[in-house]
């Protein structure tokens, strides 16, 4: 589904919900299912764990002149269902746009999974005025799934 504020995509994975939640909720992993190339690795990050905990990722693009991180505030937590989080350039609060990742287990070894890009909450005319929204497209969230699938897959 697109419109003009969010893009989402799904597929089913075959693997069980609890192994894709625990391959997401590790901010270690995160450059692994990157498919826009501007996460480069995370920043000594604990686990997801729950609304309100900030993870810090070391990214890169010229969008930002180069390298740069970034402070993701977790805005949704529902284990095995349910991982969301808002971005933002560190040490400053979440402008508005968030990632979204929503699980539904189908059987024991498969998982629906979509990833939700989302700037609907962006307000701030300077930022959209400096960021062209969508930042990252549809290819690069298909991609995030592909390497999701290989993520826990093993391969």
């Amino acid at each position: 589904m697109t419109d003009q504020t969010s893009i989402t995509v799904s597929r089913t994975i075959d693997a069980p919900t609890k192994d894709v939640f625990e391959v997401l909720t590790n901010p270690e992993r995160h450059a692994e299912l990157d498919g826009s190339g501007f996460v480069i690795g995370d920043e000594k990050s604990d686990r997801i764990t729950g609304a309100g905990q900030v993870f810090r990722m070391n990214m890169t693009g010229d969008h930002m002149g180069g390298d740069y991180q970034t402070d993701n505030t977790v805005v949704g937590y529902d284990p095995n269902h349910l991982v969301a989080w808002q971005t933002a350039p560190a040490d400053t609060e979440p402008p508005g746009w968030e990632w979204v990742w929503r699980l539904e287990a189908q059987g024991a070894e498969a998982t629906d999974v979509s990833l939700t890009y989302d700037w609907a909450k962006v307000t701030d005319p300077a930022i959209l005025e400096k960021v062209s929204f969508p930042l990252v497209d549809r290819a690069a969230l298909e991609a995030s799934l592909d390497h999701l699938a290989s993520a826990v897959s093993g391969t």
